[in-house]
């Protein structure tokens, strides 16, 4: 059989103008009026400026000034919740979180990925919701299209490529199964 040749010059994006636009301007405000911010203090001011960018957020949600985030209108979080330090928010398509969801530091949350079948490599935009009461530990990876259901934990260091059921502890990389939640009374 012969090896199919694949030709990345005609590599084809669906991002109109107006997106790559509004990236720029994202970018330069998040530079000069995000995330110098860093301290508890302007939380309220960080959720301001991503909320003038479209984001869906109350006041009552935390996004510590060091995490990225690749499109702001494309993020949603429900009260209280929290993206902690150094979180990657690769939001090309939609991402959702639940209100009491803690997202911690380092985590990298990646809504697109590519159509490997396809010689140009199409992009593919494939949201992310992740449910209230969840808790994804440190440095852990969630991709595209995952469903995370309510009450689950995701182990430090796990890499989430498939949907995890409501109230399950999850670990590894690939993440398996590993107990059901159940909170004390």
């Amino acid at each position: 059989m012969e090896d199919p040749k694949i030709n990345l010059s005609q590599y084809e994006y669906n991002f109109s103008n107006s997106n790559k636009v509004g990236r720029l301007i994202w970018n330069i405000c998040y530079l000069i009026l995000f995330r110098p911010f860093s301290l508890r203090f302007f939380r309220m001011w960080r959720n301001f400026i991503l909320r003038i960018f479209g984001a869906k957020l109350t006041s009552t949600v935390n996004i510590y000034a060091s995490v990225k985030i690749w499109a702001p209108w494309n993020l949603e979080m429900g009260d209280y919740s929290c993206l902690g330090r150094n979180v990657d928010c690769y939001n090309q398509g939609k991402i959702t979180i639940g209100a009491n969801t803690t997202i911690s530091q380092k985590t990298y949350l990646c809504a697109s990925s590519h159509d490997i079948s396809d010689p140009k490599l199409k992009l593919l935009l494939k949201p992310i919701l992740i449910a209230d009461q969840v808790w994804i530990a440190a440095d852990a990876f969630v991709g595209p299209g995952v469903k995370i259901g309510q009450g689950a934990v995701v182990g430090a260091r796990s890499s989430i490529f498939k949907d995890v059921e409501p109230w399950t502890v999850v670990g590894g990389n690939p993440s398996k199964f590993i107990k059901k939640r159940e909170l004390k009374k």
